[in-house]
């Protein structure tokens, strides 16, 4: 049986989006138009959010909620080792430095560790909401208002995730989004979202994201061009009509998942589940033994599986000059040595989940 790790034509296969979108382009209509107000307003209203703001990446979300807080060169932003490269990147980026803190089981950022992490030079907190699971941010927010520290959440991976009722975008100064292709609630290409309260960094971010444009012809400083084409609006518009079906799909998969392989420990652990958070599993990630062995098995019966991620930051090449060494973030490491992510995305059969559970027994039974 082929079980993909992702369904791209069948995510994009929809003939009301297609038309969608050459009404669109029939408007001529590219930039900064009422499709992405509308995106916007509606992206803000899942999130539980006063505002949100339409940019060309969740990298650019990232740096752009930076900047607008005031980061710079000689500041240190505080985040977790073992997350995508962009966010470490988009903390260079600002012009300051990324200060590691080690993660726990669930794969965030360890809050019981964050205190030692902070010194006169932190200047904000950014956790990663990694697999799409919401880390502690109750834990999180209260060391953070001790230290008079804004948080900045990595949402890419967690729309429409929550914590105690309070979804991911709403709990710090400002919520950072993808909409790649790849993600629960995608675009056609690049794109990202940031999310506040803050009437303030809003408005500071709407001009940073179009040039520091006071209006079309005065300028109020240099900013950026990190702007959402309406295309792309439109798009995502069409997409987040479908959120709650990819995410109920996401999840029964993940619940599969869960009871097929829940036997297999130790060769394999399922991801850590918690009552309080409702997960909507970008990933799903299970730690396994001789995984490239079971890789390899699993590629040769029709099955394709990622690394979400085998180098963490803190070992990568941009980070040398940080210092860093191995054995400095022993849970991240360790993970990453184990780590794989199973195909769980809203396209799968659940014949095609039992597939994949079984291959993964076979080979431990005959290993």
């Amino acid at each position: 049986m082929r079980v993909p790790y992702l369904d791209l034509p069948s995510q994009f296969a929809d003939p009301e989006l297609h038309s969608a979108l050459q009404a669109q382009l029939a408007a001529c209509s590219f930039v900064l138009g009422p499709e992405v107000e509308r995106f916007e307003a509606a992206f803000a209203d899942l999130c539980g959010a006063a505002y949100a703001l339409g940019l060309n990446s969740g990298t650019d979300a990232i740096f752009l909620a930076l900047r607008a807080l005031g980061v710079g060169p000689g500041d240190e932003v505080i985040t977790a080792p073992n997350s995508f490269v962009a966010t470490a990147g988009a903390i260079a980026a600002a012009g300051a430095r990324p200060v590691f803190v080690d993660v726990g089981p669930d794969y965030n950022l360890d809050p019981e560790l964050l205190p030692a992490a902070i010194t006169s030079r932190s200047k904000a907190i950014l956790p990663v909401h990694l697999t799409g699971k919401l880390a502690d941010m109750p834990r999180i927010m209260e060391i953070a208002k001790r230290h008079g520290l804004p948080v900045v959440e990595d949402a890419a991976q967690a729309v429409r995730a929550e914590l105690q009722g309070r979804r991911a975008g709403a709990w710090g100064a400002a919520g950072c989004f993808s909409l790649h292709p790849l993600k629960n609630l995608n675009v056609a290409g690049d794109g990202g979202m940031l999310t506040t309260n803050d009437p303030e960094l809003y408005a500071a971010v709407k001009k940073l994201r179009n040039h520091g444009l006071r209006n079309r012809d005065e300028v109020e400083f240099f900013g950026f061009n990190s702007r959402l084409d309406n295309l792309q609006a439109v798009v995502g518009l069409h997409q987040l009509g479908k959120l709650e079906e990819v995410t109920a799909r996401r999840r029964a998969n993940a619940a599969l998942y869960d009871q097929l392989l829940g036997d297999l420990a130790p060769q394999v652990v399922v991801p850590p589940r918690d009552p309080e958070h409702f997960q909507v599993f970008h990933t799903y990630v299970v730690q396994v033994e001789r995984r490239e062995e079971l890789r390899e098995h699993l590629a040769q019966q029709g099955v394709d599986s990622k690394i979400h991620y085998p180098i963490p930051i803190h070992l990568q090449r941009p980070c040398r000059e940080l210092g860093h060494q191995e054995g400095d973030f022993p849970v991240c490491e360790n993970q990453a040595c184990r780590i794989l992510t199973l195909p769980v995305h809203q396209h799968l059969r659940p014949a095609q989940v039992r597939y994949v559970a079984d291959q993964i027994a076979r080979f431990y039974r005959v290993g």
